[in-house]
């Protein structure tokens, strides 16, 4: 049976912020750039093999996945899909503003300028269904976001909407989830 790990990039400044980063470009902090070096460290650590690092082409998940795969020697390459979730009009905006938790059950809904829960699925659900047919070959560590973070949750385990929305990690967790 094949896996797949996940890993959340490292603090930014509008993670400090309580902000909402979405498909904004924000650079890690230092504090970010340190947590990525430490889980780079455990990933060795804790023996995780993998053939290749897939990241978002966002900069705190690029930054992240190669501060990894400089300490693990394990290569990285860039995947588009991994891309954060565009929250349109919400972007900046306080993460727990009641508008946008309100806006963040309407799966369905485009976020004004943004893009749809759907949307998103859609997107990650392919990437993962083509990881899943290499599977038995390969193994990748995803770096990406908070919101494809549930998306990925979703697809491994059942999930109500509300379980979805609150769900999230910690920056830099990381997580292993089997075919």
């Amino acid at each position: 049976m094949g896996h797949v790990y996940f890993v959340r990039h490292g603090q930014t400044i509008w993670n400090v912020e309580n902000k909402i980063c979405g498909a904004t470009d924000i650079a890690l902090t230092e504090l970010g750039h340190c947590q990525a070096i430490e889980t780079g460290k455990k990933i060795l650590e804790e023996g995780i093999h993998a053939d290749e690092i897939l990241y978002s082409p966002l900069i705190r998940a690029a930054d992240t996945a190669r501060h990894i795969s400089e300490i693990t020697g394990i290569p990285a390459r860039e995947e588009p899909r991994l891309k954060e979730q565009n929250f349109g009009k919400y972007e900046s905006t306080a993460r727990n503003g009641a508008e946008f938790q309100k806006a963040k059950a309407q799966f369905a809904n485009r976020y004004e300028g943004g893009e749809s829960m759907l949307h998103l699925a859609q997107r990650i659900y392919n990437l993962l269904d083509e990881i899943r047919a290499e599977s038995e070959e390969k193994t990748y560590i995803l770096v990406a976001h908070n919101g494809i973070s549930r998306v990925i949750q979703s697809y491994f385990y059942e999930m109500t909407n509300e379980e979805y929305a609150a769900f999230g990690v910690k920056n830099c967790a990381v997580l292993r989830y089997d075919f």
